[in-house]
């Protein structure tokens, strides 16, 4: 039985199909996604796609000034786009829901695509791969029914607060413009730090390769992402040894969370070997989750740093269980095809240790881990001044406490740790 405040959310912008203009020019929505925000994306907080002939965009030649007129124009009949296409996506849902969803896991069921390359017309790439997302659900295994509609119901929450944007408090209203897909610039006063490169991972979205990189500030306690994203075929340009700090200026991007940040010039590079950040427990990561989708509900993880977890066999996967609670942290199931996940045993060897990761609804996915008796080495205490560190945890959790057999660990991958341990690196890339 569907749960009735589903029905309830994707119920509430009924009616008759609300018919849009369709745009003249088609683009993907990597296209859309990669276009270099202008003035008017900077000035709206929205970033067109690239200008194209009959789009109604002029490019600028030779560097001239722009006419900030014109700008706001083309900002102000993008945003219309995006409104149209929200409706649409709207009437469409509301549609799926009264027909009901028995046919969706048909392979012939066409209506994510066609619904995605329309979020495309309508200038919304965040709207269109979110789409495509709902199509991937339905091979996802049992109970796909239940995934399916929770995902259509964040997927109205996002049209509905696209459409009610200017009532939104301003933070949630940024979080709300780069969830349908418009950019920013970095904005603010830029914080100078230094930087510990915690991890570096890349996935695929959709034709391109995107890049995430996680810093920590030593001295400011801040987690800041960078995200970067490569062409087909081709891997992102920037690249950061993981375990290095780096002396440099960070500003923030707008938005829930603030999570994403822009890298200035490097004033150095500075030698490795930087203790791990102040962790929490198991619980904590959980809590620190659930805070951080007040800011942003369309969050899939939030970055969190584990103190004193022990890796341990869970049926047919692997869990991580706090040594000072015993709270117990699933592992994420793309995390258990990696072979990081053996150089997380190895490393352990039943013993706590401090580990780095991304902690959502999925479970936890581990990025990199310290070798047993990091955590307790001596560290400035990088706190902000509320009292909890942003991002990686909040209380220093000391002392030993139980252990775990573990077993079916690889030689290899035993190996490869106890060389890395021999080398003096206290940090372990997991991916």
């Amino acid at each position: 039985m569907v749960p009735p405040t589903v029905f309830t959310m994707l119920r509430s912008h009924g009616g008759e199909p609300t018919h849009t203009a369709r745009p003249s020019v088609r683009g993907t929505a990597e296209e859309v996604r990669a276009g270099v925000p202008d003035h008017a994306s900077r000035a709206a907080g929205a970033a067109p796609g690239p200008a194209r002939q009959g789009a109604g965009v002029r490019a600028t030649t030779g560097g001239g000034p722009v006419d900030p007129e014109a700008a706001r124009r083309r900002a102000e009949r993008r945003a219309e786009r995006i409104t149209g296409g929200a409706l649409e996506l709207e009437q469409r849902l509301t549609d799926l829901l009264r027909g009901g969803i028995a046919a969706a896991d048909r392979p012939d069921y066409g209506l994510w695509e066609e619904t995605a390359a329309r979020m495309v017309d309508a200038q919304a790439p965040g709207l269109a791969a979110r789409v495509r997302k709902l199509g991937a659900i339905t091979a996802s295994g049992p109970d796909w029914p239940v995934r399916l509609l929770e995902e259509c119901a964040l997927l109205h929450l996002l049209d509905s607060a696209w459409l009610r944007r200017e009532h939104l408090p301003a933070p949630l209203a940024a979080t709300v413009r780069t969830r349908v897909g418009l950019t920013a610039a970095a904005e603010g006063p830029p914080l100078r730090d230094r930087w510990l490169v915690l991890a570096q991972h890349d996935t695929p979205d959709g034709k391109l390769v995107a890049r995430r990189i996680w810093l920590y500030g030593q001295e400011s306690g801040r987690t800041t992402l960078l995200l970067s994203f490569g062409a087909p075929g081709r891997a992102p340009a920037r690249s950061l040894t993981v375990g290095t700090t780096i002396d440099a200026e960070v500003t923030r991007y707008p938005g829930g969370g603030r999570l994403r940040g822009d890298l200035g010039e490097p004033f150095g590079t500075l030698a490795t070997g930087a203790a791990p950040p102040r962790g929490g427990t198991t619980a904590e990561a959980t809590a620190a989750y659930g805070r951080a989708l007040r800011d942003d509900p369309w969050l899939d993880t939030w970055p969190v740093t584990l103190r004193d977890a022990i890796p341990v066999p869970s049926g047919g996967g692997w869990q991580l269980v706090g040594a000072s609670d015993g709270f117990a942290l699933p592992i994420t199931p793309e995390a258990l095809s990696r072979s990081g996940l053996w150089k997380l045993v190895a490393l352990a060897g039943g013993r706590p240790v401090s580990v780095f990761g991304e902690c959502g609804h999925r479970g936890f996915d581990p990025l990199a881990a310290w070798h047993p008796g990091e955590a307790d080495a001596h560290r400035p205490d990088t706190r902000e001044r509320g009292g909890s560190e942003r991002g990686v945890g909040s209380r220093d959790m000391g002392g030993a406490g139980p252990t775990a057999q573990v077993t079916g660990v690889r030689e290899a991958d035993a190996s490869r740790a106890s060389a890395q341990e021999a080398d003096g690196c206290p940090i372990v890339a997991l991916v």
